[in-house]
């Protein structure tokens, strides 16, 4: 298999239902992940580009969590309605700004007290 440039790692954990974690799987991880997919091969980038599935990516709380690597860029909340603005940002090298978790947001949030 040849490199590609940069692969899509999606989070594709689940938890059960009463975890107050919550996961990306019953945030729509599944349908991001397919979109992803069916993007690539529509845009014809799917010799530079790859979808992978992840285990939890430690974004529990703002899921659904997809790491572009190797750009180390982490994006959260991610919907089906996010896809074509990634993949058009990829096409172009960039990335959704608007999607990057920050590092000093990696974290899962405290409650305040």
């Amino acid at each position: 298999m040849p490199k590609r440039e940069r692969y899509l790692w999606v989070c594709m954990n689940e938890r059960p239902a009463e975890n107050p974690k919550g996961s990306c799987m019953a945030k729509g991880a599944k349908g991001v992940h397919d979109a992803l997919k069916v993007g690539l091969v529509k845009r014809g980038l799917k010799k530079r580009l790859r979808v992978c599935e992840s285990s939890c990516l430690d974004l529990c709380w703002a899921g659904v969590a997809v790491g572009v690597m190797p750009d180390n860029v982490f994006y959260r909340e991610v919907t089906e309605a996010d896809v074509p603005e990634i993949l058009d940002a990829l096409e172009k090298g960039e990335i959704v700004e608007r999607l990057v978790t920050p590092p000093d947001l990696f974290d899962e949030p405290k409650p305040s007290t």
